[in-house]
């Protein structure tokens, strides 16, 4: 029989949950209200999040969407290696950026066919090159749909905090990121918090602000 899970400082969570929910159902209710039109360059958002900062990916996004990428299809590099905002492995996610564009009309069709999010992003995972589980699930959520796991090092760092895991894991497989996002959905129905709400509650202790 499974002991049970002595989760730590729930009051905290709640505590600050309160104080931020009406922020949090704003920021998934914008996810939700995101344009199709605008699909492709939340693609490309999370595929330049990893090993790279949000704040950076934000500005490359603002950029290519100026410069009309996804009509054009230029060489994004040089716009990824500007110091200013610059993104690790430019040159290897210029490509992805390329590759993703090229694949949009196929990933318009597969999210108009419907299905559940975890279809979904499994279908993702295996024919959007660069698109791991985690960015996978950052795509879906930042473009309205919900219940997956973003898993990153913030999110896993605060589970750890309160008891959810009990260590950080190194690579994460396939099972290994479901067997972790069973735990988070199992935590977040325990204490009456969603998954997306507590992602959003645990980045913004990180940065101080409700961020995608």
């Amino acid at each position: 029989m499974r002991r049970p899970v002595r989760y730590r400082e729930l009051n905290v969570i709640r505590s600050e949950y309160a104080r931020r929910r009406r922020e949090i159902a704003n920021r998934l209710a914008q996810f939700a209200a995101v344009p199709h039109s605008e699909y492709y360059y939340e693609l490309a958002y999370c595929l330049m999040t990893p090993q790279s900062s949000a704040a950076h990916a934000g500005k490359v996004v603002e950029r290519l969407r100026q410069e009309g990428f996804q009509a054009r299809g230029f060489d994004p590099a040089p716009i990824l290696a500007r110091r200013d905002h610059y993104i690790r492995f430019h040159n290897t996610k210029a490509r992805r950026l390329l590759e993703a564009r090229d694949a949009m009309e196929a990933i318009d069709l597969r999210l108009s066919a419907g299905g559940e999010p975890a279809e979904m992003r499994a279908w993702l995972v295996d024919h959007v090159k660069g698109l791991g589980w985690k960015e996978a699930s950052h795509f879906l959520r930042n473009v309205g749909y919900r219940g997956l796991a973003i898993l990153d090092r913030h999110i896993l760092k605060n589970l750890r905090y309160h008891r959810v895991i009990r260590v950080l894991p190194g690579a994460l497989t396939a099972p290994r990121y479901m067997a972790i996002e069973e735990k988070f959905r199992r935590f977040a129905g325990e204490i009456d918090i969603s998954m997306d709400e507590l992602d959003l509650l645990f980045w913004s202790r990180e940065t101080g602000e409700i961020l995608k």
